[in-house]
């Protein structure tokens, strides 16, 4: 893989390295790691990369990757940028055939996403989107529960994940993460509802196969001085009558990463933490509290091939991660060997999930400015 972004000093860049790397199936072999042509080669050096494949943006990559013969150059893009610098090497690398991986959210701006999406479709080419929590083994168990009805209709989803880390004015200090994420220009129209409500909303949807139809929205900045929203709390509409709430708050002192949903049907539910991710909760009507375990007792063959050690042994982020870049290889190396791939690793977050996201930050925005009580998505 190539990759844009994600030079010194960035956070996310080395995440996705990790997660490419774990499986044995990636190899990082150029990048253009930097707006910063200097910085870029230095980020480079670091990573050991030869001088000659360290590029000072990524418009020179992808016209010197193509030139490269099959087997020498990239197969595909993994953008690790702030959310402005999705769109344009994306669009540039579908463009010129290569595959993509991209940080969420999708784009900038809703008009951007639709472009995408419309040139996925028109070149056929590959594109993951790195909702990594989809990528944990007991999100995918809890999947499967509800799509063999075993909890019954579903009635009610909550959905919550709340942090801490801005609950103070720290995009005034020197920390890169809280300078871009709360910048308009940099991060689009929402601030905690489009960094973190969008993993909220995808993994509500993931789990329970349902599409969110209508919401209503409240969205705040407790900080003096900040300029897009830092919490906020929205009431669902689920396509099969099921209701929710969604929070997404990073202003929750004293929170990490506290990503969890409680999902109800008619016969029972299911509990699930990020933060406690081998563990889930199945409660039921009739019959004694259950705590399942990842790895212990019957789980499908599909659960199983996402997760890669024995029980009690603690997967967490960066597995989770790790599955999509695993599965998203899978399916570049079936394309280039002209196979179907196996359909267990296609399960990854794609440009229409991307697309989905974008519209959730739109409708979320615009609800919380409304007068009205309900907007229709």
């Amino acid at each position: 893989m190539g990759m844009v972004g994600g030079g010194r000093g960035a956070f996310i860049g080395a995440v996705h390295r990790m997660a490419a790397a774990l499986d044995g199936q990636i190899e990082l072999v150029c990048g253009a790691f930097s707006s910063n042509p200097k910085k870029s080669k230095l980020s480079g050096k670091d990573l050991f990369l030869p001088a000659n494949r360290v590029y000072k943006n990524f418009e020179e990559m992808i016209l010197e990757e193509k030139k490269l013969p099959l087997g020498e150059c990239m197969d595909f893009v993994a953008i690790v940028t702030p959310n402005h610098m999705h769109f344009p090497p994306a669009k540039m690398a579908l463009e010129n055939g290569f595959h993509v991986v991209c940080d969420k959210p999708l784009c900038f701006d809703l008009k951007e996403a639709k472009a995408l999406v419309k040139l996925v479709k028109k070149t056929g080419l590959l594109f993951a989107l790195t909702h990594n929590y989809t990528g944990y083994p007991m999100v995918k168990h809890a999947r499967e529960l509800v799509s063999a009805n075993k909890l019954g209709k579903i009635r009610k989803v909550l959905v919550n994940y709340p942090q801490g880390w801005l609950s103070t004015f720290l995009e005034k200090t020197d920390q890169k993460q809280a300078a871009w994420r709360t910048d308009p220009k940099r991060s689009g129209i929402a601030g905690a509802m489009g960094d973190i409500g969008t993993h909220a909303e995808n993994l509500a949807e993931y789990i329970t196969r349902l599409k969110i139809t209508h919401l209503c929205a409240d969205l705040h900045s407790f900080v003096p001085g900040r300029k897009l929203d830092d919490d906020g709390s929205v009431l669902l509409k689920f396509d099969n009558g099921a209701r929710g709430v969604l929070m997404a708050s990073q202003i929750s002192a004293g929170e990490e990463n506290n990503l969890n949903i409680k999902v109800y049907g008619e016969k029972g539910g299911l509990e699930w933490s990020q933060m406690q991710p081998n563990t889930m909760w199945l409660k039921w009507l009739d019959k004694p509290t259950e705590k399942v375990r990842i790895g212990v007792g019957k789980q499908s063959a599909h659960v199983m091939n996402h997760t890669r050690i024995p029980a009690g042994h603690p997967e967490g982020y960066l597995e989770a991660f790790a599955n999509i870049y695993r599965n998203f290889a899978h399916c570049v190396q079936a394309r280039l060997a002209n196979k179907k791939p196996n359909k267990s690793f296609t399960d990854f977050p794609t440009v229409e999930d991307g697309l989905r996201g974008m519209e959730f930050i739109y409708k979320v925005v615009a609800s919380s400015k409304s007068k009205s009580k309900w907007t229709k998505w």
